[in-house]
């Protein structure tokens, strides 16, 4: 049997003749007229098809049928309610998923980032996902992702890029280099010392903030031994031989190896930003903004400026 779709409306009606014992009550109840009432529970009748009312008497009183859908009709309509509780709160940013792209960040930056969001939405639920930086932001423009964590990039075509926070670049050559012996280094000066640098696909942004800035600063960088991991890379220029130096920011701390020398660099910074659809801002994302801007070291403008956008 081809049956139609049930309304709401027809359910509430059923419950509000089931309670008030009648159309006219319920119909005054409602504040419709009675025809309408009396037209939607038989339309209710036809599509369920079941009789839910005896009306054989003055007093309209529940079938066995009705007597057995009036609670999943109660049920119905409080799960509707709640649908409508969940979705204000969605729509407001207290209640909901945000699904956000992250990356390595010094000591618990990232952490103390969700802390914050917690305590200002704590059911609005987080699903962190590492990507290499082209899927995350790839992920960002499918909306797969709602907003992702980025470093060193100044233009994501499709996406605005808001700035959270910098971090410092370290340098790290060998202890026994006359350079190593001023507190702070400049690029210029390490003009003529091989650069051990990852290829430009393994990091694309970074490799060009480091290749770009050294070339603003007039220096060409002299290619050294690809940059595997810092650990190795390090212990590498600790090795007698060839002197170079890398470039890195911190993650896991600033490491400690015999007979090389770490640094801060004057300059540039590490730039991370939050690449996020470009238009209005969700509620979620909004939030989020709130959470970065807690932290002294917050760099963007107002998290709700939509004139922060770049890209």
């Amino acid at each position: 049997m081809n049956r139609g779709r049930v309304e709401l409306r027809q359910l509430e009606y059923f419950v509000a003749v089931a309670e008030e014992g009648g159309f006219g009550r319920a119909a005054e109840r409602l504040h419709i007229v009675q025809s309408a009432v009396s037209q939607q529970i038989r339309r209710l009748e036809r599509e369920l098809g079941v009789r839910l009312f005896d009306r054989s008497t003055r007093h309209v009183s529940l079938t066995g049928a009705g007597e057995r859908l009036l609670p999943e009709a109660h049920a119905a309509l409080a799960a509707t309610d709640r649908l409508r509780r969940v979705a204000a709160d969605v729509a407001s940013g207290d209640d909901g998923v945000l699904r956000l792209g992250i990356v390595h960040a010094p000591g618990d930056r990232v952490y103390r980032t969700l802390g914050a969001l917690t305590a200002q939405a704590p059911r609005l639920r987080v699903t962190p996902r590492r990507l290499p930086v082209t899927e995350r932001l790839a992920a960002v423009r499918a909306g797969v992702l709602d907003a992702a964590l980025v470093r060193a990039l100044t233009a994501a075509p499709g996406l605005d890029l808001l700035p959270v926070w910098s971090d410092p670049l370290y340098v790290a050559l060998p202890a026994d280099d006359p350079r190593a012996r001023r507190p702070v280094l400049r690029l210029r000066e390490l003009a003529d010392l091989p650069l051990r640098l990852a290829p430009r696909d393994r990091n694309p942004p970074f490799h060009g903030l480091v290749t770009g800035a050294l070339r603003a600063a007039g220096v060409e960088p002299v290619p050294g031994p690809p940059f595997t991991d810092l650990h190795g890379t390090v212990s590498a220029i600790a090795a007698p031989g060839a002197p170079s130096w890398t470039v890195f920011y911190d993650v896991n701390g600033v490491p400690s190896v015999p007979r090389v020398a770490v640094r801060p660099l004057a300059e540039p910074a590490l730039t991370t930003s939050l690449a996020v659809p470009r238009g209005p801002r969700t509620p979620a994302v909004r939030l989020l903004l709130r959470a970065l801007a807690t932290f002294p070291d917050y760099r963007g403008a107002s998290p709700d400026d939509p004139r922060e956008a770049t890209g």
